[in-house]
């Protein structure tokens, strides 16, 4: 064996490794992600204050730290405010698990059903249950538009639609967002979490904000912090601005 000839091949091998791990961290810190999103990363009083109330962490924590813009839009109906629509043929309710087959099934249906995604971590199970999907908007959801999907018996059979029309999404600036470390530490911090909260899911979005009128609103990018009793706090992600609320409330 060429013991020279395979030493340079092995030295060659470790640098195109090195240049490849390399290039992965640098594409992670271009597109804003953090290297560590463990829960030690919460500040030493917020540890503190989640081993005094007993506070459980379930969720894991997302280490993306994006630009987004505000959104501005005019509403068709209040959130939450559009009229139960019953479906003149059910259809079986495993269609909202697959995105093409509930268009297949709804899309003719109900309007825009494509620009909505379900969530699993706010729908409410049971004979008689509710799929809730939210309004995406760049790949994200915009908690305050929502379309409910009613199903009793294993059959869709009613459902619900906030309706929206986005204004000028180009004109607003885009602010890199606050990392969920913070948010979620802002939210302990404030002690806005009862004893023995147990946190279910953190997911970055859109929430409301300003309102400029009866017609034209603001959702702002937010992190949502679910618990598993169904509260949902929301913390503006630019400003860390604390609002609480029931994701389950109807």
């Amino acid at each position: 064996m060429d013991w020279g000839r395979a030493k340079s091949v092995l030295i060659l091998a470790f640098l195109l490794l090195n240049v490849a791990l390399g290039y992965q961290l640098l594409s992670s810190i271009g597109e804003g992600l953090s290297p560590s999103t463990d829960v030690n990363d919460l500040p030493a009083e917020t540890l503190a204050m989640i081993r005094e109330k007993r506070i459980e962490l379930e969720a894991s924590i997302p280490p993306e730290t994006p630009e987004l813009r505000d959104l501005t839009y005019k509403a068709a109906s209040e959130p939450g405010g559009g009229e139960r629509t019953v479906l003149k043929t059910p259809v079986e309710n495993t269609v909202v698990y697959q995105d093409q087959k509930l268009e297949d099934a709804l899309g003719g249906v109900i309007p825009n059903l494509d620009q909505y995604t379900f969530d699993q971590a706010v729908s409410r199970d049971g004979v008689d249950g509710v799929f809730v999907l939210y309004r995406m908007v760049e790949g994200r959801p915009m908690f305050d538009v929502k379309l409910e999907l009613y199903y009793s018996n294993q059959k869709i059979v009613a459902y619900k639609q906030d309706q929206i029309e986005l204004m000028n999404v180009e004109e607003t600036e885009k602010q890199e967002v606050l990392p969920a470390t913070k948010a979620a530490a802002s939210l302990i911090d404030r002690n806005y979490l009862p004893t023995g909260a147990v946190i279910k899911e953190i997911k970055l979005g859109y929430h409301h904000g300003q309102i400029f009128n009866s017609e034209i609103q603001v959702s702002a990018p937010s992190w949502r912090i679910l618990l598993e009793d169904g509260s949902a706090y929301y913390v503006n992600a630019i400003s860390g601005e604390v609002v609480t609320g029931k994701e389950n409330e109807s």
